[in-house]
C-alpha cells in the first residue's frame, strides 16, 4: 500500500524573491515553524453557457488561478521577523519595526516527506496580506499569516543546489510573561487580546494570462478586540465618548521578548452583558490609527 502523507512529516521553507513570481537560483529556504498550512491553489470555472435540448452542461473551462491561504503558528522569539517586515511593508531598524510601503515576494516551499516518492509543493508570487495574534491566559501565544500569490507547481525532486538551513530553536512564547498597558498605564484586568494586521491584496487578471499580475494592494488596517473584567465604567466611556486611548502589550520567553505598540486607538463597541451568576467580561473591539509619535498605527519593538 502505498505512504499516506501525514502532517507529523510536512515542512517548508520560504525565499524572497527578486523577481515577482521567479524562484532564485539554489535558493536558501528559510524554515517555517507552523502548527497548520492550507496554502492552495484555486482557480475561477467557466461553465458553458450552451443551451442544448438534452438539458446537460456540455462543457466547462477553468479560467484565472490564485494561490492564497494561512500559515498558523505559535510565537517564538526571532523565527518571523522577515515575515512580520514583509506583512507590515516595513523594514527592521535598531530593532523597532513600523508600517511601510516595500512589498515582498516569495517563493514557498512544502514538502510532503512520507509519501512513497516525496513531493515538493512550491508557490511563487507570495506576499503576506497580513498576520494575527491571539493572547489568552493560560495558553502559548497563537497566530497566522495570510497570503496571496500567483502560481504553483508540484514536483519530486528539491531544486537543484537548495539548502535548508535549521529552524529556530527558541522556545513558544506564552500568556504568562508580559504586560499590558491602556492608556500609558499598566492593567491587570485583561482576559484576552485578538489583534489583525490586514493589507487588502486583491488579484489583478488580464487578457491573454491566467496568472494575477502582482496583485493590488489596499490600505493597510489594525484592528483587534480587547477582552476584560468588568470593574468599572473606565473604558466603557471611551467608547461612548469616543475617546482616543492606546494599548501596547509586551510578549517575552523569558529572555527575548516583543513589544507590540498602537499608540492611537478607538474602542467601536462594548457591553457588560450578563450570563448566568458568574463574573462578567467586556469585549472592546478597537480600530488602531496612524499614531504621529511613532509614524505608524503599529510599531513592534524586538528586544534579543
Amino acid at each position: 500500500m502505498a505512504a499516506t502523507g501525514t502532517g507529523s512529516q510536512h515542512s517548508a521553507g520560504y525565499i524572497v524573491e527578486s523577481t515577482y513570481g521567479t524562484t532564485p537560483a539554489t535558493p536558501a529556504f528559510a524554515n517555517i515553524r507552523h502548527n497548520s498550512m492550507n496554502l492552495g491553489l484555486t482557480k475561477n470555472v467557466l461553465e458553458s453557457e450552451e443551451i442544448r435540448s438534452d438539458r446537460q452542461v456540455v462543457n466547462l473551462r477553468h479560467g484565472t488561478k490564485t494561490v492564497s491561504g494561512e500559515i498558523g503558528f505559535e510565537l517564538t522569539y526571532g523565527t518571523f521577523d522577515s515575515l512580520f517586515e514583509a506583512a507590515m511593508g516595513g523594514t527592521w531598524s535598531t530593532n523597532v519595526l513600523k508600517a511601510g510601503t516595500t512589498r515582498r515576494s516569495f517563493t514557498i516551499e512544502r514538502k510532503f516527506a512520507n509519501l512513497a516518492t516525496p513531493e515538493y509543493h512550491r508557490y511563487t508570487g507570495v506576499e503576506f496580506d497580513g498576520f494575527s495574534l491571539s493572547v489568552t491566559p493560560d495558553a502559548i501565544v497563537s497566530g497566522s499569516f495570510t497570503t496571496m500569490g500567483q502560481d504553483y507547481a508540484i514536483a519530486t525532486a528539491a531544486i537543484a543546489g537548495a539548502t535548508y538551513p535549521a529552524a529556530t530553536t527558541t522556545i513558544p512564547i506564552t500568556s504568562f510573561s508580559g504586560s499590558v498597558n491602556e492608556g500609558g498605564s499598566s492593567i491587570a484586568i485583561i482576559t484576552s487580546i485578538e489583534m489583525t494586521l490586514e493589507n487588502g491584496l486583491s488579484p489583478l487578471h488580464v487578457v491573454g494570462s491566467d496568472l494575477t499580475n502582482q496583485p493590488g494592494i489596499a490600505r493597510s488596517r489594525v484592528s483587534g478586540t480587547l477582552g476584560l473584567w468588568f470593574q468599572s465604567k473606565a473604558l466603557l466611556d471611551k467608547f461612548i465618548n469616543e475617546t482616543a486611548s492606546s494599548i501596547d502589550f509586551t510578549l517575552t520567553d523569558g529572555t527575548s521578548s516583543y513589544t507590540f505598540d498602537m499608540g492611537n486607538v478607538k474602542y467601536n463597541g462594548g457591553q457588560p452583558d450578563v450570563d448566568g451568576d458568574g463574573e462578567i467580561q467586556i469585549s472592546l473591539p478597537f480600530t488602531a490609527l496612524y499614531n504621529s509619535g511613532d509614524a505608524s498605527q503599529l510599531m513592534i519593538t524586538r528586544v534579543p
